[in-house]
């Protein structure tokens, strides 16, 4: 006999879900003739696989080692090649509490990995974890809640538990969590307040079109943009991000006639000035940083970071564009100022 506790990461989920995960080489027929013949039960009694577990349960598995290993596949192979990957730098560690750790995701790197031998973000995460003893041998893995392109810097935030992660996901999907971005858009932009467009992803080119009017397969977006400063060439914008589709603010926005600095895909070039000078900034890439989030006030089970505005600064090549464009103090000041606004200073 095998006997498994449920711990902290597992509680709240429906017990045979639970079972799949623990043995995931074995078919669901197996594991519900296992439950129907009391191979396998619930605190010693038998299950019907629809419980939900908490933490402190015992499953018991009246089953050979030599059965349960073959099902159970060593629980960690699939994710145990990820503590190898580099860890978290301390600076990237942006907050972390026993449920969630939001970290500063740099240019460059991917959010999740698109093909094997890719280290993203998230396997980085994986690895500072495991090596707190965060998910290992467990059903559970953490992961990233959200993602943010390649090329975008600022925070990305992880499930360190099982209902950090579906918290997570509950408060993205209903919009209660806030997400502001800032960015350094092409020309005055003097449009505030919400924009609504619609959207469609063409897969093959991993890009996507924007319509100002609902069309046939086209998903509906919205964001509300808020210019913070603005010159001739160039304006400084706050944008939240009340959907969240793939390149939404960087097609939104060069929708409008105003495509990111620096973002050739969605149109941006680096053309002269009208007074006939080279433009004032050539960056590598777009700049665009996910700044601030702000959590709604809950008091629930994720009460620790209820009502919490976490930020975090744009990189140097953000901040030194923008003191090219303006002066230092003026952008310093004015995202102080748009960070006071939003109820607590950065």
């Amino acid at each position: 006999m095998i006997n498994i506790k449920v711990g902290k990461n597992e509680s709240g989920q429906r017990f045979d879900k639970l079972l799949m995960k623990i043995l995931k080489e074995a078919p669901s027929s197996f594991v519900f003739k296992m439950l129907r013949k009391k191979n396998i039960t619930l605190n010693g009694k038998k299950a019907e696989g629809n419980e939900k577990v908490t933490e402190g349960d015992e499953i018991s598995f009246f089953l050979s080692q030599e059965t349960f290993d073959k099902f159970a596949g060593k629980m960690t192979e699939n994710v145990e090649p990820q503590s190898t990957a580099p860890s978290l730098k301390p600076s990237e560690i942006v907050y972390e509490d026993e449920d969630f750790l939001i970290v500063n995701k740099p240019v460059g790197e991917l959010s999740q990995k698109a093909k094997e031998g890719d280290v993203s973000i998230n396997e980085r995460i994986v690895s500072y974890l495991f090596k707190k003893g965060i998910g290992r041998n467990e059903a559970f893995t953490p992961g990233v809640c959200n993602r943010i392109d390649r090329n975008t810097s600022g925070l990305v935030i992880a499930g360190k538990s099982l209902m950090g992660l579906q918290e997570a996901a509950r408060m993205l999907k209903g919009h209660e969590l806030k997400k502001f971005y800032l960015c350094i858009a092409v020309g005055a932009v003097k449009l505030r307040g919400k924009v609504t467009s619609w959207i469609l992803k063409d897969e093959k080119t991993n890009k996507v079109q924007v319509s100002e009017a609902p069309k046939d397969g086209y998903e509906k977006i919205e964001a509300e943009i808020l210019p913070l400063l603005t010159s001739d060439e160039y304006s400084l914008l706050a944008v939240r991000l009340i959907t969240g589709k793939t390149h939404q603010i960087r097609a939104q926005l060069a929708a409008l006639g105003h495509p990111l600095a620096g973002d050739i895909k969605y149109g941006y070039r680096d053309k002269k000035s009208a007074s006939g000078k080279a433009s004032v900034i050539s960056p590598d890439y777009h700049m665009l940083h996910a700044y601030m989030l702000v959590f709604p006030k809950n008091t629930g089970k994720i009460g620790g970071i209820s009502g919490k505005c976490i930020t975090c600064p744009p990189p140097a090549g953000f901040k030194n564009a923008a003191a090219k464009i303006f002066k230092e103090e003026e952008y310093l000041n004015a995202v102080m100022e748009f960070t006071r606004t939003q109820g607590i200073e950065s």
